[in-house]
């Protein structure tokens, strides 16, 4: 399974307060199953469910907090 690492950095602010990061259907691909997995202390990772939104030819990861982690294209 293919994935894309992700760092708090790359998190933008939303203007009602959540973060989302921003990826295109390009850069993910049509009809990909996607899981969100973030960066424990110890290096290893978790699954975490959060909001993934998809909107014209974008795909959003909305969080409270930025996190460190990655997207897995399944």
């Amino acid at each position: 399974m293919a994935h894309k690492e992700f760092t708090k950095e790359d998190f933008k602010k939303t203007d009602d307060g959540n973060y989302q990061l921003e990826y295109s259907k390009s850069e993910i691909g049509e009809g990909s199953n996607l899981i969100v997995e973030e960066k424990t202390a110890d290096g290893t990772y978790s699954v975490i469910q959060i909001p993934i939104k998809r909107h014209n030819e974008s795909i959003f990861i909305v969080v409270d907090q930025p996190i460190e982690g990655r997207l897995i294209l399944d």
